[in-house]
């Protein structure tokens, strides 16, 4: 099968370079912009004639999978959708919308821009960012807060070094200087990422309920703006790049790399929410993937109604450009309006008070035709409804099939390990890699206090805690996915994904609400990819279902491997979204008083099953993943949250990757404590240690309140244990001297950045 792929750099950057009436539309020419032969067959069906060439770029751009989702959106209808709180479902808006009570709403999404920041990561990452944003405000909410989460190959290549430095400095750059807090995140490294990073970012922002801005068009005369920055040629065909393997030739389009300004988008943010207030919108969208063409189309077919564009009214910072180069071009901080006719002065006020562009560029129109004039010339005429999501975009059902490696991994024996002999020196040793060291080096390359009055959000907790303005409730953000299980089994895998994230938002003190989500795979005409791709979605929608948190949207980042190293580990990439209706409610990681019990609420197991222990100690990168149980899972967060309710503990934190001594040991470093624990002798000591098995939390209660905290355990009929208990300084494993806290800190919260300065 023939795949959509550039066929040829050489023609591809010469395609570029001509002009469009010197380019006869054919087969080939479709092929170099990435388009299939039934697809372009298609296109002619669809127009009744041949595609001149700037409207079969518009067809690549916006029938490639980064837009059009041809390959995923029939798995992606399967997930949950429904939910009590949401005011908007997935694929009606920018972003997610969930009503989070008192007359306020939260819009929230997560998104991709992998192919960008491999090629360029400074700006790849920035501009990730700013795109974010664009979605949050264009709905009419303010972002609050940013997350993100990040993958590159093994953190001792120099490659690696390049690329973390300029993600992390891309993201701080242009986050502090917007003015939104960067309050959460995760690092992940594995060598399936070295030729293509992972930046998956997270925006969210509060509106009130009701005023919320829809990304639709309709009333025939009504104008046309385009607002923000003027339009240069960065990121033409980006839509189209990122929907193609990196390959050794990619840096050759780094034109298809947008550059950001923090600054500006900072100016439309403002005059965006100031222009909302005059009533005078009909709808706002940024201009993200594919620019004006994707804008134009969407808002449309959305309002059932067409429109005429100008391009040559369009503010442009480069000379000569091209019909299909100013409809394609994604430079960054631009947006679309549609206005009331009559009130284009009072827009026009505003905007030049925040000293942006802001030019009609043509308007509504009865009917479905866009139709795009340079110069009186009409350049492109095509139906909108075509161009869009669940439109005429095609829609694929790709062969699947079970990787090999899969039942392999079912093969493995944890009897074929032999257990350590020196327990201290293999937690040692684990703390310190990349996966499980502190990210300290990159979280304070960020303002996590930027822009809100905020002075809880810093509190060592499992989720990032952002309190709502003017109120007692707050938000908990958390993004989550750990790779590797979903490698091992993306069913599992993914399912660990959302209960993960949801036991984040339970020990920080909230009720998960919902989801939207990143799903970064290979390419899906890989048969094996596809696989891994369809049991990720049926995981993660069974889990979703289990904790009641519906899917309001998220981002397919299909096409990220290379021929040197493959696919990536399939990456299903939760955010995920909660509520602390009070923050009395409130909890933290830390270890709080000496003396205080340690307990374990769920089912230890004999199992190092996909651990950080087992890949990157022990060796072994292929076995099932860890223990998962859902129906365990639940029951342990809800007696988890039961506890939290009734003030029983003074700390709560999940085990998960490096196990249970990780989880301990995070907890006594936050509270700068010790803790004396006793081991299980039914269990192999790393297994219960080190392992990973799922649906595990670690509590703190007061000598007091023991009796209440087991009565209530009991009543909600989970597994539970006592560890032993809060030392002042130093920790304790079986009457074992294991040195004092300030000895691991320094091994933990410094691991990385000693390679990284190395």
């Amino acid at each position: 099968m023939l795949l959509p792929t550039f066929a040829d750099e050489k023609s591809f950057n010469y395609l570029m370079s001509t002009t469009t009436t010197e380019v006869v539309v054919t087969f080939e020419t479709a092929k170099q912009l990435g388009l299939l032969e039934d697809e372009f067959e298609k296109i002619k069906k669809v127009l009744g004639r041949t595609p001149n060439f700037t409207e079969l770029s518009i067809y690549s751009v916006m029938w490639s999978e980064h837009c059009s989702y041809k390959n995923s959106i029939k798995l992606l209808k399967t997930l949950p959708r429904e939910g009590d709180k949401l005011l908007a479902k997935a694929g009606e808006e920018n972003a997610g919308l969930v009503d989070i009570g008192n007359g306020l709403a939260c819009a929230f999404k997560i998104e991709s821009h992998n192919h960008p920041s491999a090629i360029e990561p400074y700006q790849g990452a920035a501009t990730g960012v700013g795109g974010i944003h664009r979605d949050i405000f264009t709905m009419g909410a303010r972002p609050i807060a940013a997350l993100n989460s990040l993958r590159f190959g093994k953190l001792n290549e120099e490659k690696t070094k390049h690329l973390l430095r300029g993600v992390v400095k891309g993201i701080g750059d242009y986050g502090n200087a917007f003015g939104v807090p960067t309050v959460g995140g995760e690092v992940f490294f594995d060598e399936c990422y070295s030729t293509n990073p992972l930046v998956n970012a997270f925006s969210a922002g509060i509106v009130e309920v009701g005023k919320n801005v829809s990304a639709t068009s309709y009333g025939a005369g009504n104008p046309v703006f385009i607002v923000g920055s003027a339009t240069g040629k960065d990121g033409i065909h980006g839509a189209t790049f990122a929907s193609a393997d990196i390959t050794e030739d990619s840096a050759e389009k780094l034109p298809s790399v947008q550059v950001g300004d923090p600054f500006q988008e900072k100016l439309l943010l403002e005059a965006s929410l100031e222009i909302i207030e005059t009533g005078a919108l009909i709808g706002m969208q940024d201009m993200g993937a594919a620019g004006i063409i994707c804008s134009t189309s969407e808002m449309s077919a959305k309002g059932n109604s067409g429109m005429k564009i100008y391009l040559e009214k369009v503010p442009l910072r480069q000379q000569n450009m091209k019909a299909f180069e100013i409809l394609l071009s994604e430079s960054q901080e631009r947006m679309l309006l549609v206005v009331k006719k009559g009130m284009e002065d009072k827009i026009q006020e505003i905007f030049d008070k925040w000293d942006l562009n802001c030019v009609c560029i043509g308007e509504v129109t009865d009917g479905d035709r866009l139709q795009y004039y340079m110069y009186d010339e009409l350049v492109a005429d095509v139906p909108a409804e075509s161009l869009v999501l669940g439109g005429g975009a095609p829609i694929y059902t790709r062969e699947s099939r079970e990787p090999k490696y899969f039942s392999s991994a079912k093969q493995f024996n944890i009897n074929n390990i032999s257990e350590p002999n020196d327990i201290r020196a293999v937690a040692e040793q684990l703390v310190q890699l990349p996966n499980i060291a502190s990210k300290k080096w990159v979280y304070e390359q960020y303002d996590s206090m930027v822009g809100i009055n905020n002075s809880s959000t810093n509190a060592p907790s499992d989720a990032a805690v952002v309190r709502i303005k003017n109120s007692n409730a707050a938000l908990a953000f958390k993004v989550d996915c750990n790779a590797r299980y979903v490698y091992c089994d993306p069913y599992k895998g993914a399912a660990i994904a959302v209960a993960e994230a949801a036991r984040n938002i339970v020990c920080s003190g909230g009720e998960p609400s919902a989801i939207t989500n990143c799903l970064n795979f290979g390419n899906p005409y890989n048969p094996e990819v596809y696989w891994q791709f369809e049991n990720a979605i049926k995981g993660m929608g069974d889990a979703c279902l289990a904790f009641s948190t519906p899917v309001t949207g998220g981002n397919v980042s299909f096409y990220n491997q290379s021929s040197d190293d493959g696919p990536v580990f399939p990456t299903p990439t939760i955010g995920m979204l909660g509520l602390i209706d009070h923050m009395k409610y409130r909890m933290t990681l830390n270890f709080k008083n000496e003396g205080d019990y340690i307990y374990l609420i769920g089912e230890t197991q004999n199992d190092i099953n996909a651990s950080e222990y087992l890949a990157n100690i022990c060796g072994v990168k292929l076995s099932p993943a860890p223990h998962f149980n859902l129906d365990e899972e639940v029951g342990v967060q809800k007696a988890v949250k039961d506890l939290i309710r009734k003030k029983l503990i003074n700390s709560a934190h999940d085990c998960s990757d490096g196990g249970l001594f990780v989880a301990l040991l995070e907890s006594a470093i936050a509270g700068n404590n010790g803790f004396d624990i006793s081991t299980d002798d039914f269990f192999r000591k790393d297994a219960f240690l080190f392992g990973e098995a799922q649906g595990r939390i670690v509590v703190t209660v007061a000598e007091e309140l023991q009796d209440e905290l087991i009565k209530t355990l009991a009543e909600h009929e989970v597994d539970f244990s006592m560890l032993g208990e809060v030392t002042d300084n130093d920790l304790y494993i079986d009457g074992e001297k294991f040195g004092a806290v300030s000895y691991w800190k320094d091994l933990y919260e410094n691991a990385i950045g000693r390679e990284m300065e190395y």
